[in-house]
């Protein structure tokens, strides 16, 4: 499907140094906010109390917001779930005060504004499971790259598996220090949108390496990068049809989704950005520069020498 057609090929790659050493500054930049920063952990991470109350009615979120910000509690996370009624609270831990007494003090702090709120259950969550969830969280993204990787080593070739896991580990550290600059909070749904971000760049990938792929079998005579430039003006239209419409999803979550949807909004949205961006100017010009040819990727038939007679 294409809402439009350009019939001549945008000359990409003769911006590859210029593109790829944009990339190269935002990695850096990125990076150094993760070291000196760091992430802002939610309790998930830390350790915390969770609480899940029921209204009788349609709860005011940012009315228990404001309850916790006057108890010192400004880094809780308050969300509905299943219903308006039911309200979730996630309360990192205060110093010199335990669990059972911050879900106590909470709770009492609540009736005084809605004496009809019930508490349906607390949990009580422990620094090692938080350093569990972040070791399982960092295994998961291994895991997914390596995955990725050993499908598009198997499906095309290494030069394209190794540009293509760069280019995705690029969007990821993009994400990661966008949320360490400013210091916005890194819960599992923020992982969960990682996670789908490396899923999302590895296609467009695959969609821009298929088409490299297709034309050193059809294009006789061009150059690398000419055969590239082709590929990529070709799926042009696609990638503004595909990225377009997701990106009207993901911003329609973030402006209308609420506090529970918004941090997850937001990495996804940086990472679909920086996906396209990724997976056209700098897996691509990658992909030439580890010197991809047409003996890469078409086999060359044998020609079987007769028998002399």
């Amino acid at each position: 499907m294409e809402f439009f057609k350009i019939k001549k090929d945008i000359p990409f790659m003769s911006y590859g140094k210029l593109t790829t050493s944009i990339s190269l500054l935002t990695f850096i930049l990125a990076l150094f906010f993760l070291f000196t920063r760091g992430l802002n952990l939610s309790v998930e991470f830390t350790g915390g109390t969770l609480m899940e109350v029921q209204y009788s009615q349609a709860a005011n979120l940012d009315a228990i917001r404001n309850k916790l910000n006057t108890m010192g509690l400004d880094q809780a996370t308050v969300q509905n779930y299943g219903s308006s009624k039911n309200v979730m609270l996630r309360l990192p831990n205060k110093k010199d005060v335990n669990g059972a007494s911050l879900s106590n003090n909470v709770l009492a702090a609540l009736k005084i504004e809605a004496p009809d709120v019930q508490l349906k259950s607390v949990e009580y969550i422990g620094p090692q499971v938080g350093k569990d969830l972040v070791n399982s969280g960092l295994m998961a993204i291994a895991f997914v790259c390596i995955g990725i990787m050993a499908y598009l080593a198997l499906r095309f070739e290494w030069r394209f598996a190794v540009s293509a896991i760069i280019a995705n580990m690029h969007d990821v550290v993009i994400i990661l220090g966008c949320f360490a600059a400013f210091q916005w909070e890194f819960s599992l749904t923020v992982l969960a949108a990682i996670l789908a971000v490396l899923g999302y760049s590895v296609n467009e990938s695959v969609v821009v390496f298929d088409r490299i792929r297709e034309n050193f079998r059809t294009i006789r005579g061009g150059t690398v990068s000419d055969i590239i430039n082709n590929a990529i003006t070709a799926t042009i239209s696609r990638t503004i049809i595909t990225h377009g419409c997701t990106e009207m999803m993901v911003l329609s979550m973030l402006f209308f989704g609420g506090a529970s949807l918004h941090y997850f909004a937001l990495a996804l949205t940086i990472g679909i950005l920086f996906g396209i961006y990724s997976s056209v100017l700098v897996a691509s010009p990658l992909v030439m520069w580890l010197g991809v040819s047409r003996e890469n990727l078409v086999k060359q038939t044998k020609r079987k020498e007769e028998a002399v007679v």
